[in-house]
Order: structure tokens, then C-alpha cells, then sequence
């Protein structure tokens, strides 16, 4: 017993040896380590928070002898207490933006005892790559065991770690006293070439015709005499100058020089109206291919959002259009120089070259496209919106693209509508293709033909009776088509549609509507696909495609835009032999059917096929005029939005069109 209770002290005394062994251990080598481990946190956390806070923004962050962390965007030779993170005054009447840094990250922190270091790598928002550069920031521990500032870390050892913040954190070339200020070099933008390679769009004298709110004595005259001279709306005009400050430049309009003229004395007339003269990059006309080239003008706040700082307030950008879509290319890279000004010393920090904008070569033709404008305009009054497609029928290229009005929709490349009888050119190789008729062949042509119930009719309820196919498609007998589609097979048009590049993949450079014919799910939907109504849509481009693929014997791609050039597609293959006897078929129309007005246009032998085509739910139906057709190497498509017949209304515009090439 007294040797086991022996054992059992001996046995107890030594846990009690080990145990003030292992504290001991403990406090030898664990407390150090975690002494050491919270002081590299404490460290660590001081120095993130100089990327915390100058990423903030935070104007606290820097002493008041250290420079302003941001460059302002221009010199004005202000001191750093100016600089409060809002615009301050520049040169004239100028305002100068802080630019901070668009990115800050610290490296990997150093510490040896009391002392810390990490590497600060600041990026700004300059050129294509942005300006980088490396900053060495110390942090030092002090003594206090306070809760640690702002810019500190409390460390558990017995001190605070504070982030050192110097001059040389900003830049490490700058020097005490200093401001950063950067000055962006706009670059020459490239330009809109033609065809021939000439440039179509270029710097082009204009005046821009403002208000000064603190000169006007009566709003309300020259509103209304402004509306008057340049189509502008007064109302909105003053509620603009109303909003404005007194010696705010309120715009009313920019003209082009050769617009301005005319109106000029009226203009300048009136009391508070001020003008800016200068240039910009503007078509040969007003009317030149407008709804697809687009605009250029002064940059809008949500581009400028948008662009992710390439874009930048006060730039000249393409607005819409053509313009817009290449405005990247055409714009160019902008230039910048950084410079550390103390008094009138300069020192430069960065520079970066401004790189010119790249040209876009289109396919257009400066005469093709004039004429095509003039056509346009040509249509008599009240007859609706027109488009006017020209293609070169070698090349596929498009040589003119023509709407009115010339500031709307680009309704000639991308707006679709029922082809109405231009589609026949389509259905007419359908019906070719699957052996259901030859030109010769009877077809009859009744006043009226049902399916399932539908009855279908003629334009002004004509008839032809029984009359070879050939006198169907020339007089553009809707009657005798449909008798015909109900033999087609299901999913045959639009086969035979894609043959013609209708629905397919283009790559023109631009954005294009080409055409929807989808497979027929009744017999009634087969017949009005026939006729060019139902389902099926097609852009006035796609229908001037249609044309051009008869005349050529084969699809080519259509093309707006050269260089950069777009990514060819593959081709699809309509048979050559039905294309050509489609081809005599709208030689036909037009000497001994709906476009005889077109026999007598000078040059080469013109082929065409009109259209008249119904949509909504009116009774009578509304309708769109159409005409398609080609002459010698060019291929065209005419329409006329609720303009009635094609015949009627479209062929006359397609005749001005062609007298004005020839």
C-alpha cells in the first residue's frame, strides 16, 4: 500500500515537472512567434490601407505638403490646395478634372523589426495600356499602444504600425511642391473613303449656331424666328435657355456652311444668338447615304460612360450610323504626356504618341449615290417614306444606299417588309426548278382564285384569261401564281429563296435585314408566299440582291464595307440555267408589261419586276410599292412605303434613278 501510494507521488511530481516544462516551452518559442505574426498583420494592414484609401479617393490620406494624388487633365498652374477632387479653374474658361488611378495593388510585404516596406503598383487610365509605374510605401511601428489611427494597425506587442505617406508615394520622381497634371493629345481621325478611294467623308466647313441666354431681350421672337429659318423647335429651344446660365452657350443648330449662307442674315438678325465656325467630318451632301453613314458630333454623356475612358467629354465621336459602329478604328488612340510642375518647371513623367485613326473604305460611288439620293427625293409628295439600293452586279458590292427621310431610320438595309410581286422572281424559279411550268406554257389568269376558303385577286381585279406564263409574270398576274403553288412542295420557296442569299448570312460590314421566308405550314400560306405577302419579308438591299443574282447567273456577296474587310460567307448556288430564263422573264416587263416607262431609259437593256404589296388589317389593304430590276452592271431595288402601286409609283423613281447614271 505505502509503496502503490509511493508510485502514485512519484508519478505526480513528475507531471508536475513536465507541466512547468511545457509553459515554459511555450512561452520560449509560441509567444514570440505570434508577436511576430501579428506585428507582419499590423504591417501588412497599414500599408493596404494607403491602396484602400487613395483608391477611395480619399483627400484625408495625403499631408497637406504631399501633392494631390489625382492629375488633373490639362495645367493651370494650380497649387495642390486647389486641387479638391472637383473640377478648378483652367486656362480661359476651361475646367480642369481630377484623373485618379485606375487600378492600385500592393506586392508583397517586407518587415524586418520595426520597420516594413511593399511595393505599390499604380496604374492610370492613359493610352491603350494605361501608365504603370512601382512606388515603394513604408510603414514604422511606434510605441503607443493606441487603438492605431487611420492610416495604422494596432499590434498586440505593444505598438501601433503607421503606413508612411511621402511625396515620392505619389510618383517616385516627384519632387516637394510638385502637382501632376497631364495634358491628352486628340489624334487625326481616319476617314470614310469612297470606292474610287477618295474620301467621302471628310473635315467639312460648318457653323454652329447657338444662344447666349444673358444677350436675348425676347425669348419668345427669336424662338419662333429661329424655327422659322432652321426647322428647329422654338418651345424646346427656350426651355433650354431658360435652364441655362446667363453666359452659357446654349446650342440650336450646326449647318453646314453651304447650308448656313442662305440663312445667314436672318440668323445673325437676331439679338442673343452667338456662332462658332470650325469643321467636321461630313458627306459631300446633307443627303449622302445619311441614314447609313450616320453622324459625328460632340460626344454624349452616356458614349462617354459607355467607352470606358476612350472616349472622353468635349471628343468628337461618330453618334450613329456607320460612323458609330467603325468609331473605334476611325478615332484613333489619344496621346498623353505627364508632367510633374513645380512654379514653371516642367518635368515630364510619361508620354505616350497619339496614333491616327485608320481609314474605312466603303463600297460606295460618289455618282451612283447621288443619283440614287436624287431619285429618292423624287418621289411625288405624300406617296410615303423611300429607299433605293443599288448593287454592282459583278462584285456584289453596293454602290448606293438612298432613304428619305435622310435623318431616319436606314429603312433600305435594314428595314423589312412583304416583297409583294417582286418575290416572283423567287417563286418563278421555284416553280421552274420543280418542272411546274415553262414560259410558254398556258396559265390561266381568272379575276379571283380560292384556296381552303381564301380568295385571292388581282391588282384593280384584272384579268388575262388563259395566256402563256410568260404574260403572267410580265403583267404580274397573282392569280395565275397561287393556281401554281399549291403543286410546290412544302419548304420549296424557302429552298429556293436561299438560293438567292434571302435569310442567309451576308457579312456586309453593316448591319442588314436579309429576308425571312419561312416553310409554309398550309396551302393558303403556300400561295400568298407566292405573291410575296404571308410571312415572307425582305429589305429593299435583300430584294436589290434578288436582282442582281439574276443578273449575275449566280449569288455574290453582298458588300457595304471593304476595309476592314468583312468575313466572307459561304455562297449559296442557284441553278444558272432557271436564273436565266428568270432574267428574259423581267425583260418582258418592261416591253410588254407593269415597267414599259423604263423601255426607252438610255444604255443597256433594263430588266425589272414591280410589286405591289398589301399589309395590316385595313380594308382596303394599304400598300407598299416596290420595283427591282438591273441595267448593264447595276443592279437595283426601288421602294415606296404606302405608296401604292408599284408600277404606278415605284417605277417612275427607279426611271429617275437610271436617267441620272446615264
Amino acid at each position: 500500500m505505502s509503496g502503490a501510494r509511493g508510485w502514485l507521488w512519484w508519478v505526480l511530481g513528475l507531471l508536475v515537472v513536465l507541466g512547468v516544462g511545457g509553459v515554459a516551452a511555450y512561452a520560449v518559442v509560441v509567444v514570440p512567434q505570434q508577436r511576430e505574426a501579428n506585428a507582419d498583420e499590423a504591417a501588412q494592414q497599414a500599408l493596404a490601407s494607403v491602396v484602400e484609401r487613395w483608391g477611395a479617393r480619399d483627400l484625408g490620406l495625403f499631408p497637406d505638403e504631399v501633392p494631390y494624388a489625382a492629375i488633373t487633365d490639362g495645367l493651370a498652374g494650380v497649387s495642390p490646395a486647389e486641387l479638391v477632387g472637383e473640377p478648378v479653374p483652367g486656362e480661359g474658361d476651361d475646367e480642369l478634372t481630377p484623373v485618379w488611378p485606375e487600378s492600385i495593388a500592393l506586392g508583397p510585404v517586407q518587415r524586418v523589426g520595426d520597420s516594413a516596406s511593399g511595393s505599390l503598383t499604380v496604374t492610370w487610365p492613359f493610352g491603350a495600356d494605361g501608365w504603370t509605374y512601382d512606388v515603394t510605401v513604408v510603414a514604422t511601428r511606434s510605441a503607443d499602444e493606441g487603438s492605431g489611427g487611420v492610416l495604422g494597425a494596432f499590434d498586440t506587442s505593444g505598438g501601433t504600425w503607421q503606413a508612411d505617406v511621402t511625396t515620392s508615394t505619389v510618383h517616385p520622381d516627384l519632387t516637394e511642391g510638385a502637382v501632376l497634371a497631364s495634358e491628352r493629345e486628340v489624334p487625326e481621325r481616319g476617314d470614310v473613303l469612297g470606292r474610287d478611294g477618295e474620301p467621302v467623308v471628310e473635315p467639312r466647313n460648318v457653323v454652329e449656331i447657338g444662344v447666349q441666354p444673358s444677350r436675348v431681350e425676347d425669348l419668345d421672337a427669336l424662338t419662333s424666328a429661329l424655327a422659322g429659318a432652321v426647322g428647329i423647335d422654338g418651345a424646346g429651344l427656350a426651355e433650354r435657355v431658360e435652364a441655362a446660365g446667363p453666359d452659357e452657350f446654349v446650342p440650336v443648330i450646326t449647318l453646314r456652311r453651304e447650308d448656313y449662307d442662305p440663312v445667314r442674315d436672318v440668323v445673325r438678325a437676331q439679338t442673343g444668338v452667338v456662332f462658332r465656325e470650325g469643321q467636321q467630318p461630313l458627306a459631300p451632301t446633307r443627303a449622302f447615304a445619311r441614314a447609313t453613314l450616320g453622324r459625328v458630333g460632340p460626344a454624349t454623356a452616356e458614349l462617354v460612360e459607355e467607352s470606358g475612358g476612350r472616349i472622353q467629354p468635349g471628343d468628337v465621336t461618330g453618334l450613329s450610323g456607320l460612323l458609330r459602329q467603325y468609331d473605334e478604328r476611325l478615332a484613333g488612340t489619344a496621346g498623353f504626356s505627364v508632367v510633374a510642375a513645380a512654379g514653371e518647371q516642367r518635368t515630364g513623367l510619361f508620354t505616350q504618341d497619339a496614333v491616327p485613326g485608320d481609314d474605312v473604305r466603303l463600297t460606295l460611288d460618289v455618282d451612283v449615290q447621288n443619283a440614287a439620293d436624287q431619285a429618292a427625293a423624287s418621289a411625288a409628295e405624300g406617296n410615303g417614306n423611300v429607299a433605293v439600293v443599288a448593287i454592282d452586279v459583278p462584285t456584289g458590292d453596293v454602290l448606293a444606299v438612298a432613304n428619305t427621310p435622310v435623318t431616319g431610320t436606314d429603312r433600305a438595309l435594314t428595314g423589312t417588309y412583304p416583297p409583294g410581286s417582286t418575290f416572283k422572281a423567287v417563286s418563278t424559279a421555284t416553280f421552274l426548278e420543280q418542272g411546274l411550268v415553262t414560259p410558254e406554257q398556258t396559265v390561266p389568269c381568272p379575276r379571283t382564285a380560292t384556296v381552303d376558303g381564301r380568295a385571292f385577286g388581282n391588282v384593280e381585279d384584272s384579268e388575262l384569261g388563259d395566256v402563256p406564263f410568260r404574260t403572267d409574270f410580265a403583267r404580274s398576274c397573282n392569280t395565275a401564281f397561287v393556281g401554281l403553288a399549291d403543286q410546290l412542295e412544302a419548304g420549296a420557296l424557302a429552298d429556293v429563296a436561299a438560293g438567292f442569299g434571302l435569310g442567309g448570312e451576308w457579312g456586309a460590314g453593316v448591319p442588314t435585314a436579309t429576308g425571312s421566308v419561312p416553310v409554309e405550314e398550309s396551302d393558303v400560306e403556300k400561295a400568298a408566299a407566292s405573291i410575296g405577302q404571308g410571312r415572307v419579308l425582305a429589305s429593299p438591299l435583300a430584294m436589290a440582291q434578288v436582282a442582281a443574282t439574276v443578273a449575275a447567273g449566280e449569288w455574290r456577296q453582298p458588300r457595304l464595307v471593304l476595309d476592314p474587310a468583312p468575313e466572307a460567307v459561304e455562297a449559296p448556288q442557284p441553278d444558272a440555267a432557271v436564273l436565266a430564263t428568270v432574267r428574259d422573264l423581267m425583260r418582258d416587263v418592261v416591253t410588254d408589261g407593269t415597267a414599259t416607262a423604263l423601255a426607252d431609259v438610255p444604255g443597256d437593256p433594263v430588266h425589272a419586276k414591280t410589286g405591289t404589296a398589301e399589309y395590316g388589317t385595313e380594308q382596303p389593304p394599304r400598300t407598299h410599292a416596290w420595283t427591282i430590276g438591273f441595267q448593264g452592271d447595276v443592279a437595283f431595288a426601288v421602294l415606296v412605303e404606302d405608296g401604292g402601286s408599284g408600277s404606278r409609283v415605284a417605277v417612275p423613281v427607279a426611271e429617275t434613278f437610271l436617267r441620272l447614271l446615264g
